[in-house]
């Protein structure tokens, strides 16, 4: 507890000293769960995933939920129109997709606390409609229900919140009471947005069972703007590598905001207190240098997608700032050129010999070929990050990397491809 007031990650608790006491006592379990609304969870999930992975790595038993059933439905939290419905096809899907990706930050199988997954389709598709009414439904009001912030908010919106979405409250408490019943779990954790699904619960709870439990909430993670977190100028930001290259995932993080960049590093990663607090030195001393943000993205990529992936991600990033193509893999240029424009040209055309000016024109990096002979006279021009001032070069087929690519820049930061078809 004390590590998590440190990283600024508890906004609301039911019994802040209650839990505290409990966890000096002996292990407990605890849950976060996971909607499966796309195949791939992305950034904004991934804080649930890390408190779930610094409870185990101090000795208590996670428990990550697949939301097999209550995908089905939507939560409105945090939604300014319904979701739309999926079907158990595509839900199905999802959950397998979202478990592979949990295994990553979770340790499953080895230590004295192995984490277990779980999937609420599997103890809620065979309850009846009027047993759910009966068992789960008595025990809440209305009154209460249309009180929490994440109803009341829709509630007053334009389209208004139907009664399916209404219903998620119920699903998410009925979820808390089965596991604390069957798995002795005590603690759900999860977003802020969270707190009246997860208060739900405890009530929930203490009613049926007259047993204890703990509900913890981390604050739901912006950017500086209060715009929120996880998406970029392409859309959301996601964990599966297929969907956003490893690449694309560490300039997420590494372009984080130099006023957010160490509150992400307390929250994101493993690093210690005496680590964050060095970073968070130089950071102030010399934001320019981007110790901090080489730090987070390098960090968060290593957690997400292995130390290998990482690795090749900062090797791409630093091709991107001039860095040596000595030695690169197939797989790190790929993700490089994936990201900048390119140009198709015929392998005989190389084969031949493209003159340089040509070729910068053709990419899109002058305006023309009078432009392009003073770039190259003025030192601002690159074949694959190697500067070239001969304005008589040509482009050939010994220039491409992999027997495809050839990587034109122009100044710093002026970035474009050929592609050999």
């Amino acid at each position: 507890m004390e590590d998590l007031r440190w990283r600024d990650l508890i906004a609301d608790c039911t019994d802040a000293e209650g839990l505290e006491k409990r966890l000096t006592e002996k292990p407990l379990t605890l849950y976060c769960g996971f909607d499966p609304t796309s195949d791939s969870l992305h950034v904004g999930n991934l804080m649930g995933q890390v408190m779930l992975r610094r409870f185990q790595l101090a000795g208590h038993h996670p428990v990550p939920l697949a939301g097999g059933a209550t995908g089905m439905i939507g939560d409105p939290s945090g939604k300014s129109s319904e979701r739309n419905l999926l079907t158990r096809e595509q839900l199905d899907h999802n959950v397998a997709s979202i478990k592979k990706q949990l295994h990553k930050l979770l340790d499953f199988d080895g230590g004295t606390n192995p984490a277990r997954l779980v999937d609420n389709a599997d103890w809620t598709r065979g309850v009846s409609y009027l047993d759910f009414l009966r068992d789960v439904g008595k025990h809440f009001s209305v009154n209460m229900m249309v009180n929490k912030e994440s109803v009341k908010a829709r509630m007053q919106g334009e389209t208004g919140l139907s009664y399916t979405e209404f219903s998620y409250m119920l699903l998410q408490a009925f979820d808390f009471f089965h596991l604390r019943k069957e798995l002795q779990c005590e603690l759900q954790v999860g977003g802020s947005d969270q707190w009246g699904n997860i208060v739900a619960g405890t009530e929930l709870i203490r009613k049926k069972l007259q047993a204890s439990c703990f509900g913890l909430t981390f604050p739901l993670i912006t950017k500086s703007d209060g715009t929120k977190f996880g998406k970029s100028e392409s859309g959301a930001v996601y964990l599966d590598p297929n969907k956003t290259s490893p690449y694309r995932f560490y300039q997420f993080f590494i372009n984080t905001e130099d006023t957010m960049v160490i509150s992400y590093l307390k929250k994101f990663t493993f690093l210690s207190h005496a680590e964050i607090d060095a970073l968070a030195a130089q950071h102030a001393q010399n934001a320019g240098a981007r110790d901090a943000h080489r730090a987070l993205a390098r960090e968060v990529t290593t957690l997400v997608h292995g130390k290998q992936t990482a690795d090749d991600a900062v090797r791409a990033s630093d091709i991107m700032f001039g860095g040596s193509l000595d030695g690169v893999s197939q797989a790190t240029l790929t993700d490089v050129v994936g990201e900048l424009p390119s140009k198709d040209v015929t392998k005989d055309v190389l084969g031949a010999g493209m003159p340089l000016t040509d070729a910068l024109v053709l990419a899109g990096l002058a305006q023309s070929k009078g432009a392009a002979r003073r770039d190259i006279e003025g030192g601002g021009v690159y074949i694959n990050n190697v500067k070239q001032t001969d304005v008589a070069r040509a482009v050939t087929s010994q220039d491409t990397l992999f027997g495809t690519y050839v990587l034109l820049r122009k100044g710093k930061k002026s970035y474009a491809v050929l592609r050999t078809t």
